[in-house]
């Protein structure tokens, strides 16, 4: 994929509007997690070191209509009073985030309390040579995410005409086709580039897509096989060995005639899975599925039981892959030489059942190790890799849950697309 990137742009003297993925986690108005925010940090610093007019900044945070009205209902089931306003400064204003890279950048970042108009203009005009603006939270206005093309076009002409420079490195919200994702470009003059975390993001997930080096195994995880469907079927393409576990696992097993106790199953998707099967023998895939199993009695860090058969008595709940499964992992992925990993094989959130997707991101990490490529796709296996303390020993860790599935699943992201020449 060609895409043009700040590299390809002359900034000096220039106002430059980036679109930025600090949708972080907050609370009582503080940055609870910089992940994204730190992400973010090497396009910025280099905006800034090209000498531009202004550097503007714009991201949602969350989505104060929406998660509000959640809020409201708890509180009003709880027969608590709701502070809206008190809420979204909470929650939702930029404020904070603005207040929170300014420490990061050792400078001072204003703020405005709008996304567009009047007091927008305003505040860029006091901006100082090199100055940085954030913006309010962009889901502040409707148009933002509007399903009306000709609303999220007229946010975004309003957004285009505040600089002479659009730049996008918010991977997370890639895949939406919204005002300051992809709109925004249409009215840029083609001055539109990508950021050093999309253009990274770019590099290493598109070629697991397209064309991996060979031997490739795909490594699919998580609780359920409908949300995966589109992966699987995308991975298939390109993968020598596919690893499914997680709680998709005992749906695939149930399709294969064994007993899983009271496992996650989704008996809808049973024949989904025997079609996957049978996709993957017809491509000489070989599937890999647990043959024996880390159960408990139900969903709980408890006391561990060792399932040694394929097969899961009908009291036990499977919640981790046993040793033999990892013996199956360690053969396909000694020889690896791409993998990409998406969602985790067993309820690593418990410790009693974390040892199968530690001692898989183990192996993973080995592939970078000895020279091959090892991408993690976003979602709960980002947080298994940090949770033991392994990101830094894979080649790329995705920061997009969402945007990376997608990517993975072979969809064209709208505002990745908008930036290719």
């Amino acid at each position: 994929m060609n895409l043009r990137t700040v590299r390809d742009a002359s900034l000096a003297g220039k106002k430059i509007i980036m679109r930025v993925d600090f949708n972080v986690p907050m609370k009582d108005s503080k940055v609870q997690d910089d992940t994204r925010i730190r992400a973010a940090m090497p396009t910025i610093e280099y905006i800034l070191e090209q000498k531009p007019q202004a550097l503007i900044l714009m991201s949602h945070l969350g989505d104060p209509k929406k998660d509000g009205k959640k809020a409201k209902e708890k509180a009003e089931k709880e027969g608590k009073a709701f502070d809206e306003e008190a809420y979204l400064n909470s929650k939702h204003r930029m404020k904070p985030v603005s207040e929170y890279l300014g420490t990061l950048l050792g400078k001072n970042v204003a703020f405005v309390n709008q996304t567009t108009g009047s007091a927008v203009e305003e505040a860029i005009s006091k901006l100082p040579a090199g100055g940085v603006l954030m913006l309010e939270n962009t889901r502040f206005d409707p148009r933002e995410t509007s399903k009306d093309s000709a609303e999220r076009d007229a946010m975004a002409q309003e957004l285009a005409k505040l600089a002479d420079i659009y730049v996008n490195d918010a991977f997370g919200t890639a895949h939406r086709d919204h005002a300051s994702t992809c709109s925004i470009t249409k009215f840029m003059n083609g001055q539109v580039y990508a950021g050093f975390l999309i253009e990274k993001e770019v590099k290493y997930i598109d070629p697991m897509v397209t064309a991996p080096e060979h031997p490739m195994v795909a490594i699919i995880g998580g609780s359920k096989v409908s949300s995966k469907i589109a992966v699987l079927e995308s991975l298939l393409k390109n993968a020598q060995s596919m690893i499914i576990g997680g709680g998709m696992a005992y749906t695939f097993l149930k399709c294969q005639g064994h007993t899983v106790g009271i496992s996650l199953v989704e008996d809808d998707y049973l024949d989904t899975a025997k079609q996957i099967l049978d996709a993957a023998e017809k491509k000489g895939v070989k599937i890999i599925l647990p043959v024996d199993h880390i159960g408990a009695k139900k969903f709980a860090d408890d006391d561990p039981i060792a399932v040694e058969s394929i097969d899961i008595p009908e009291d036990i709940m499977g919640m981790d892959v046993g040793p033999k499964t990892l013996e199956l992992y360690h053969q396909v992925l000694s020889t690896a030489k791409s993998v990409v990993w998406n969602g985790p094989v067993g309820v690593f959130e418990f410790n009693h059942f974390a040892n199968g997707t530690k001692e898989l991101a183990m192996m993973v990490a080995e592939v970078k190790a000895r020279g091959g490529t090892s991408v993690v796709g976003g979602g709960d296996s980002v947080a298994a890799v940090n949770k033991f303390d392994l990101a830094d020993k894979m080649s790329h860790v995705s920061t997009g849950g969402g945007a990376s599935l997608e990517y993975l699943e072979g969809k064209i992201l709208p505002g990745i697309a908008a930036l290719c020449k």
